[in-house]
């Protein structure tokens, strides 16, 4: 009989103001993510609020990955 793999338990969501996704990008400040935000360019977001933005921590994360770029050298 196999050993009984114990169940994962789904981890909470974790939310990120817009100044913490600016410090988290080198280079990103609150004007340009704005900016993308105005654009429809930049990571997905909520607004909860009229007045609140936030970002979710793993789509801030997909969305930088998706903007690598391949070289010739790796």
């Amino acid at each position: 009989m196999g050993a009984v793999t114990p169940k994962k338990q789904p981890t909470a969501p974790v939310w990120l103001a817009p100044e913490e996704v600016a410090s988290r990008i080198p280079g990103m400040t609150l004007d340009k993510l704005e900016d993308l935000r105005k654009r429809r360019q930049g990571p997905p977001y909520y607004k909860p609020t009229l007045r609140t933005v936030v970002y979710l921590e793993a789509e801030v994360d997909s969305w930088v990955a998706a903007s690598r770029v391949t070289t010739g050298g790796a």
